[in-house]
């Protein structure tokens, strides 16, 4: 039987005709291993007493830094995560939400040129 199955925090994603299962923290690994083979870092960034911060810290090449949400695919940010969003975007920082992989690869792509 084929389907598509969602539980809260995984969905099925098709590439190339096949399902995947993309957990958050699989498109978290992702992220971190494409980031780090153009020589950049992403970080985790947690910050106690302020709710709603992205995930990650993603710093590249040239100091370019980018704030990254990271969701299972399919996932949008919670209301909290959007107003954080919306603040840090009000100081001139780029925040981003990725939610599969086809982000990261956009991603990268768009930083690399």
């Amino acid at each position: 039987m084929v389907g598509v199955y969602v539980t809260t925090v995984t969905t099925i994603q098709i590439i190339g005709g096949k399902y995947h299962k993309m957990e958050e923290a699989s498109i978290e690994k992702r992220l971190k291993n494409e980031v780090e083979k153009i020589g950049g870092k992403s970080l985790k960034f947690v910050s106690p007493g302020t709710t709603g911060v992205p995930d990650r810290i993603v710093l590249l090449p040239h100091g370019k830094l980018i704030f990254v949400e990271l969701k299972a695919t399919g996932k949008k940010m919670s209301p909290i995560q959007e107003y954080r969003a919306k603040e840090y975007r009000a100081l001139g920082f780029d925040v981003r939400c990725i939610n599969s992989i086809e982000k990261i690869k956009e991603l990268i792509q768009e930083v690399i040129i």
